[in-house]
């Protein structure tokens, strides 16, 4: 039973302050593919083509409103509670995942 416990414990604290691009990336890919390589429902820009710096600014761009089309508000509330070192984490992670 502790050993039990202690693995729940271990599990929910990692994933607390887990902010890595990997699995940060995990709510992105129903959308935009496992390697960033799909127009989000077929609206969106390809990610995996886009340059670190692209994803970082179309990310802040998106959090405060001022960058996106069609998908501009889905990605705003996606957005939302992260920061830039997540931006950074997410483009990082994308550009050397193809």
């Amino acid at each position: 039973m502790k050993k039990i416990i202690a693995t729940v414990a271990l599990i929910a604290t990692t994933s607390l302050f887990a902010n890595g691009g990997d699995v940060l990336y995990k709510k992105c890919a129903g959308c935009h593919g496992i390697k960033a390589e799909k127009a989000a429902l077929g609206k969106s820009k390809i990610v995996a083509d886009m340059s670190k710096d692209e994803i970082v600014k179309s990310l802040q761009g998106y959090k405060t409103g001022t960058y996106g089309g069609a998908m501009k508000g889905i990605m705003r509330g996606q957005v939302a509670s992260l920061e830039d070192k997540d931006f950074n984490a997410l483009a990082e992670y994308i550009v050397n995942n193809k």
